[in-house]
């Protein structure tokens, strides 16, 4: 490594203190946003998600440490009791500065201002943990013996844990934050590719592959003897270090810190260890994401079935509502099945219209016996958790698009919302189905097919032909107009130049016979 050539055995102990402090830091973000996007659950995620966020907390007081030997070994500081000594008083004392943070950002929370100034007032005191950390390191040299170093990232982190766990700002606080996290992305980022020399880069990037290596292998060897001596799964141990790869937001900072406390082979330093930071960042996330699919703790949306010419349907519940539907589905040439639980069964309904399927439990090979494979939709009227239950199903085996919910305790919203279903709310859709007749009382009764003359229907596209096609060069019966087209979940607001892609979904209104005849041009029927 260039930088290190001139320096002796105690200065490159120290370098190699401070990259293997940094390059232990994981991203808790990243894994994460993993686990949400895959919506792993099981022993393996809880254990990998666990690690990383103590990793990235313990990380921070390895680096404070691991910063004060490497000042001792810098500036021939003996390393005794007394540097214990003063070792312990610099993490005791940025304790108490966390804490005094955090009641500084408890008032600030606390004032009756607007929300702008409470995040200028927020940067400012995370501006001013670092600029008291520099003066107190330049003050200590100057009239001190020894230097006197306070971690910022530790203070900063210790505040914010105050803030969120011991005080009622904690929802405002995350907002503020949340608000403001993307300009300050921006900016720390841009400066961290700014500070990037390519020189040293190209020079040390065949350094920076074996650095990676030798961290794959460290992570592999810890996490697996860490495992086993855990009682862990042995094939949860041996690929529980997939989890662990990425890095980036806190590896970033410590490496830029580095280059501020040691400016005279800083940048170097943190040149290499960026360029080792992506590289963790790039194979990281493909690691870990292979990892939970390997050991079965991923639940992600199965694949959609194709469209077999038929419009399906099955409701779960069976009441008055249920049927009501059913009829007024079959009414618009839908395949309507309800399903209901053995002890729902009534004798009194043998008779009815839609096809009633009694299943003895809410399993999955009572779902595949209802012929869920073909459904275009699901109505589902039982209670939240049976609901939810289905729903997940559902979401996981079938990969039925159309979920519509029936929903009772408003607790339940966002679980079903995170699974892609549309979400009924019986008190809150009467208000808002009053307040559209009142503003407009035509199209609500189109909504409700209340005119018998129009009807209003979505329908996708399913003829390749149509690729392309502008809607002005459909000619469409005169008496359907187009309202909107929804493509890969975003409505577009259509206009005549608007180009038709397969599975797209045409929102019409017009007659009955009319939205059948375009139906079977976009090859629905």
């Amino acid at each position: 490594i260039p930088f290190m050539q001139t320096m002796g055995g105690s200065g490159r102990f120290a370098v190699a203190l401070l990259a293997a402090a940094i390059l232990t830091a994981s991203s808790p973000s990243s894994v994460i946003a993993i686990v949400n996007e895959l919506r792993a659950k099981g022993s393996f995620t809880q254990t990998a998600l666990g690690v990383t966020m103590v990793t990235d907390v313990v990380v921070i007081v390895i680096f404070a440490v691991s910063v004060e030997i490497a000042d001792a070994l810098f500036t021939s500081l003996a390393l005794n009791y007394v540097f214990l000594i003063l070792v312990l008083s610099e993490l005791f004392a940025s304790l108490v500065f966390g804490i005094i943070l955090g009641k500084l950002l408890q008032f600030v929370l606390s004032l009756s201002a607007g929300q702008y100034i409470k995040s200028a007032l927020i940067l400012l005191l995370g501006y001013g943990v670092f600029a008291l950390s520099t003066f107190v390191r330049h003050y200590s040299h100057a009239n001190l013996p020894f230097e006197f170093l306070l971690e910022p990232l530790l203070i900063a982190m210790i505040g914010g844990f105050f803030v969120t766990n011991y005080s009622k700002h904690r929802p405002e606080f995350l907002h503020i934050l949340a608000q403001m996290a993307p300009i300050i992305y921006i900016i720390f980022f841009t400066l961290t590719g700014a500070s990037l020399a390519l020189d040293i880069l190209v020079g040390s990037l065949f350094i920076a592959l074996i650095l990676f290596a030798v961290r794959l292998f460290g992570i592999f060897a810890g996490s697996f003897a860490g495992g086993m001596a855990a009682g862990d799964d042995v094939a949860h141990s041996r690929l529980s270090w997939m989890a662990y790869v990425t890095q980036a937001g806190v590896g970033l900072g410590l490496a830029k810190e580095v280059a501020v406390e040691f400016p005279g082979w800083g940048d170097e330093f943190a040149t290499l260890i960026i360029a080792v930071i992506v590289l963790s960042q790039i194979i990281g996330p493909p690691f870990f994401k292979w990892a939970i699919h390997r050991v079965g703790e991923a639940h992600t949306r199965a694949p959609r079935s194709e469209f077999d010419g038929m419009r399906d349907v099955i409701i779960f519940g069976l009441e008055g509502q249920a049927l009501a539907l059913g009829q007024q589905l079959r009414a618009h040439h839908w395949q309507v099945q309800i399903a209901c639980l053995d002890a729902e069964y009534l004798p009194t309904t043998v008779d009815t219209t839609p096809t009633i399927n009694a299943v003895p439990d809410l399993s999955l090979p009572s779902l595949r016996h209802l012929g869920l494979e073909q459904a275009d939709a699901v109505v589902l009227m039982l209670s939240d958790d049976e609901n939810y239950r289905v729903c997940e199903l559902l979401y996981e085996h079938f990969g039925v698009e159309t979920v519509v919910v029936r929903l009772q305790d408003r607790a339940y919203f966002d679980r079903f919302y995170e699974l892609g279903a549309l979400i009924v709310e019986p008190g809150t859709a009467i208000v808002s189905l009053l307040e559209q007749f009142v503003r407009s009382p035509t199209a609500a009764s189109l909504l409700l097919g209340m005119d018998d003359t129009q009807s209003m229907v979505d329908i996708e596209v399913y003829d390749p032909n149509l690729e392309g096609i502008a809607l002005r060069d459909l000619r469409l019966p005169l008496d359907t107009l187009v309202l909107s087209v929804n493509r890969d979940g975003q409505t577009i607001i259509s206009h005549g130049y608007t180009q038709l892609k397969v599975g797209d979904k045409v929102t019409l209104v017009g007659s009955q016979q009319s939205l059948e005849d375009v139906a079977l041009r976009f090859g629905m029927l």
